[in-house]
């Protein structure tokens, strides 16, 4: 038998959430804050914006067109990131309130 009572163990599951919250919180925030604005990122756009330049000016449409399906790529990317950070916070405020409730219960 365990030596704990329900409102111990209502009380380490509430704590454990509340453990849980608080790293996919840190962990949203940092998604949204350095893959959105990570260095590689930026590095890829403006390489991929001299790209479509020397295109632009060279007439040469296939590497136009080559740059453009980067560019897409490239905002595709963000979404993604944006959306798991975004997700992971979601998730966090979901934990946070179910580690309230078992709190509130006793």
């Amino acid at each position: 038998m365990l030596p704990f009572s329900v409102s111990d163990l209502m009380m380490m599951m509430a704590f454990a959430l509340l453990v849980m919250a608080v790293i996919s919180l840190i962990s949203g925030i940092l998604t949204l804050v350095f893959r959105i604005s990570g260095k590689e990122v930026q590095t890829l756009a403006s390489q991929t914006l001299r790209l479509a330049q020397k295109g632009v000016a060279e007439e040469v449409s296939g590497l136009v067109g080559n740059a453009s399906a980067l560019l897409e790529a490239l905002n595709q990317l963000v979404r993604t990131s944006t959306g798991v950070g975004v997700f992971l916070i979601l998730v966090s405020l979901l934990l946070f309130a179910g580690s309230f409730y078992l709190l509130k219960q006793f």
